[in-house]
């Protein structure tokens, strides 16, 4: 039985039990190669098959995964199941097909998914690193491509290619490390080479840091550090379910200013990239959602469950991890503005990355991370290397007055940011 003979047979032995039945399904093949000891280690080939189901009856709303497709009447029962004991809620169906004219590119179609073409990229990650006196401690690249599947008994049946490219190294010189990474649907996006310099050159110009002394200064954040800090804390602010459950900072300020006038953000689903698509996790179409525009709150994010909960209507922002259930994200979300022509002439603290943001509170937006890499920058030019030191401050008040943003945009995952300025920061060193 094919994927789709084997879907529809879902929908039709479901439906007999259930108001509705949802099926969603990835096929995916990956190659993974690695560093080992400062050269290329093992290759490994694998392959993925993965089948979600949704049953609703009465408002309560069944879910279940299998990865054996064998075990497909196993799944619907539990699905099924757990309905039962799911609480009533108010549900208004999940969506019927619709006319989708636009398009999104989230696949490489001359991307070969190979050992050969993946052990080539690690070959030219060492080659970068080769460049500087560094140990390689690790590090890799991936390449893969899934199918993605969508259908329900209302009609809707979807489907879409994806493909992903990943590379990253991490060097050390003495007690210096220096750790680089780049991911892409398309493989003509990735110098690997480049990745692997550039991880060297942070562990090499790290050496010899001095110490800086507790105080407030004017700091630029790079693109990674800036995705590390506001992933953890301004994604949930902007998930409805957080603003219904009263659980996000924005929660009550709609039509506010809440950020600085010169910072826009959006979710741009049709922008080439991870998360590119014209249908979200429960095949709602997708649109271009603003979220802040000119440091205005203009709206927030919904999925169906909590759309129908709450009375809004889905923004078509569903998204799925692994085998898990659909739940409130973004597909490809810019931070935006006007760019500043000096970042970083004069003297500031140029931060490369952070240690734990996950610890930032998504609620309030307090964090306190461990800088990583951090340099004096003069000229717009890091100069100097500094010794590790503490940041704290908080997200919302850090956005409301940045100094400016850099030219340098970069995607971290989802988000694609630049570096960002911001004056009289607290640093806790010395």
């Amino acid at each position: 039985m094919n994927g789709d003979d084997l879907i529809e047979r879902v929908l039709r032995v479901g439906e007999r039990q259930a108001d509705e039945v949802e099926v969603f399904c990835t096929r995916g093949q990956s190659v993974s190669a690695g560093i080992k000891k400062g050269i290329l280690g093992i290759a490994e080939e694998s392959e993925t098959w993965n089948m979600a189901i949704r049953v609703v009856k009465d408002g309560q709303i069944g879910f279940s995964s299998t990865g054996d497709p064998d075990r497909w009447k196993e799944c619907l029962n539990a699905a099924l199941a757990s309905g039962r004991i799911a609480t009533p809620q108010e549900w208004g169906g999940f969506p019927k097909p619709a006319d989708i004219a636009a398009t999104a590119s989230s696949a490489d179609p001359d991307l070969v998914v190979g050992i050969e073409e993946a052990a080539g990229m690690v070959v030219d990650l060492l080659s970068g690193a080769a460049e500087h006196p560094v140990e390689v401690i690790g590090g890799g690249a991936d390449l893969a491509r899934v199918n993605l599947e969508i259908a329900n008994t209302g009609g809707v049946f979807y489907d879409m290619n994806r493909t992903a490219v990943a590379v990253s190294l991490e060097a050390i010189r003495e007690q210096s490390t220096g750790y680089e990474f780049d991911a892409s649907p398309f493989l003509d996006e990735i110098d690997a080479r480049s990745v692997g310099e550039a991880a060297a050159s942070l562990a090499a110009r790290s050496c010899g840091g001095s110490d800086i002394e507790t105080g407030r200064y004017d700091i630029i954040l790079s693109p990674i550090a800036a995705a590390s800090i506001l992933g953890q804390v301004l994604l949930p602010a902007i998930s409805g379910r957080n603003v219904k459950a009263g659980r996000s900072f924005l929660a009550d300020k709609l039509g506010e200013q809440v950020f600085d006038e010169h910072l826009s953000i959006y979710d741009d689903p049709f922008a080439p990239g991870p998360g590119s698509t014209t249908w979200d996790a429960e095949g709602v179409p997708t649109r271009r959602l603003v979220f802040v525009q000119q440091g205005v709150l203009q709206q927030f994010a919904y999925d169906l469950k909590t759309g129908y909960r709450y009375g809004e209507e889905s923004t078509g922002s569903a998204v799925r991890s692994g085998s898990g259930e659909p739940g409130i994200g973004v597909h490809n979300l810019f931070i935006d503005g006007p760019r500043i022509k000096d970042a970083g002439e004069e003297r500031v603290v140029w931060i490369h990355d952070v240690v734990g943001a996950h610890t930032a509170n998504p609620f309030s937006g307090d964090f306190s991370v461990e800088i990583s890499n951090p340099f004096w920058m003069e000229g717009g030019r890091p100069v100097k290397p500094i010794r590790t030191a503490m940041f704290a401050g908080n997200v919302f008040e850090m956005l409301r007055e940045i100094g400016g943003l850099g030219k340098d945009d970069r995607r971290v995952g989802r988000l694609t940011l630049p570096s960002i300025l911001l004056n009289k920061q607290q640093i806790i060193g010395k």
